[in-house]
């Protein structure tokens, strides 16, 4: 079995600016700049055949570039926040994407969750246990509501996997999958 998603890898000048971002927030267990990307589809624990399968779909999957642009900061969790994440400024090539992602591994006979594509990249994942001074954590993303990333060129996705540790996941690239040159 393979923990695997399918996701946008960043570019290292966009995973540095994250880097400088995370250090201003009181936040612990901060993700690795190598581990930074933008999930489009978590696959879960598959078997190789399976796996293989996605890897043909993805394959097969045809959708055309774009630029994207990292925009605010946000959390996951509610009263009780577990995700610090910058998030995406609008992209209807983006959720356009997503949705030929889903919809090629659905055609393979997995079943998709079906729920809503908020893109972003995690920054931090903590419990609420960790986090001393909640209001602290809350100014500090109200004061990066400003932030964004310089735009940059989507021009492929990858299928991952991911091996879970105690100190954190560790993503490992299994396929790359190139986009179509972007409109006009």
């Amino acid at each position: 079995m393979i923990r695997a998603f399918i996701a946008l890898p960043l570019p290292e000048a966009v995973r540095s600016a994250l880097v400088l971002l995370q250090h201003q927030l009181p936040v612990p267990r901060r993700v690795e700049p190598e581990a930074m990307h933008l999930t489009l589809l978590f696959l879960g624990e598959l078997p190789h055949p399976e796996l293989e399968a996605v890897h043909h779909a993805l394959d097969e999957l045809r959708a055309p570039g774009f630029d994207l642009q990292l925009q605010g900061l946000g959390l996951f969790g509610g009263a009780r926040p577990r995700n610090l994440h910058a998030g995406v400024s609008p992209q209807p090539a983006l959720d356009h994407l997503q949705a030929k992602v889903a919809q090629a591994v659905r055609g393979t006979g997995l079943r998709v969750a079906r729920h809503r594509f908020v893109p972003h990249v995690t920054l931090a994942r903590f419990t609420p246990e960790q986090i001393e001074d909640r209001p602290r954590l809350e100014r500090a993303v109200a004061g990066a509501a400003l932030f964004r990333s310089e735009p940059f060129a989507v021009r492929g996705f990858g299928l991952y996997r991911s091996t879970l540790r105690r100190d954190g996941a560790v993503y490992d690239l299994l396929a790359d999958y190139a986009l179509d040159p972007p409109p006009g």
